[in-house]
């Protein structure tokens, strides 16, 4: 009797192995997201660091997005730093005074009688 209940515990082990492999979590798989390139080759070199994710388990995936989030932030804040265009200096006098009823009008019809 002995030996039917090693095997029925054998059975027992190898369907409880079975079921844990079946819900097992598999291991890190590609997600094969487009990274569409932007034309800024900064802003491309941190997003292809997304890529990195689909090499790590899950929980490795946070920080792999933090340090993406910040090269982003960090490139956006440097887009504010830069000087723009200069602006164009007015003449001085060169602006029409408005109206009673609005900006001043440019006639060429000379009103002197």
């Amino acid at each position: 009797m002995d030996d039917a209940v090693h095997e029925t515990e054998a059975a027992g082990a190898r369907t409880h192995g079975e079921a844990d492999a079946e819900h097992a979590p598999s291991g890190p798989a590609p997600l094969h997201v487009p990274r569409t390139p932007t034309g800024d080759a900064e802003v491309d070199a941190v997003l292809e660091r997304l890529a990195d994710a689909d090499h790590l388990a899950t929980d490795g995936h946070v920080e792999v997005y933090e340090d993406v989030h910040r090269g982003l932030r960090d490139a956006l804040t440097a887009l504010d730093a830069r000087p723009g265009p200069p602006v164009p200096a007015g003449r001085p006098g060169t602006t029409p005074e408005p109206g009673p009823s609005g900006p001043a009008s440019h006639s060429t019809h000379d009103r002197r009688s």
